[in-house]
């Protein structure tokens, strides 16, 4: 696969579009964007898609420092939304993973994103949403984000230690 510069209407297209899904991600939080920032749903989504994670694999996988990931979990905690436990296969590393709670938060959150898209796609001609879809695909891929149908059952996200 080789690399190439994006033309600067294809970034601009991007840029644009982008604004949008901020915008519906956002509206997607209802009432957990009283008590849950858009950084925090993040982590969030991270660890609900990618399971336990070590704080320094979530912080890589936010792209912040591990303190700012710390911080942010440190708030995460208070609200039951995250846990921190011991790994089960060395007890000296600390690993995070998302709780029920917060899992119901992201659960929430996706469905109601999902509604949100859904009307602004059927404004998008039929013959053109595959396009759309494949487009976003290989943007996502291209980003390392993990689909929904590979995430990790809700069972396994909130392990035990």
């Amino acid at each position: 696969m080789s690399l190439s510069t994006p033309d600067d209407a294809v970034v601009d297209a991007v840029l644009t579009a982008s604004r949008t899904l901020v915008a519906v991600a956002e509206r997607s939080l209802g009432a957990a964007a009283e008590e849950t920032t858009l950084a925090q749903y993040r982590a969030l989504v991270v660890l609900a898609s990618r399971g336990p994670l070590r704080m320094v694999d979530l912080a890589r996988a936010l792209a912040v420092t591990p303190p700012t990931a710390g911080r942010m979990c440190d708030r995460l905690l208070r609200k039951g939304l995250i846990r921190r436990h011991r790994a089960s296969d060395d007890r000296r590393e600390v690993k995070v993973s998302i709780t029920p709670a917060g899992r119901n938060v992201v659960d929430q959150a996706t469905a109601r994103r999902r509604e949100l898209l859904a009307d602004i796609l059927a404004r998008i001609p039929v013959r053109r949403q595959a396009g759309v879809a494949a487009a976003f695909q290989a943007f996502a891929a291209a980003a390392g984000e993990v689909p929904d149908s590979q995430w990790p059952e809700q069972a396994s996200a909130a392990e035990p230690g």
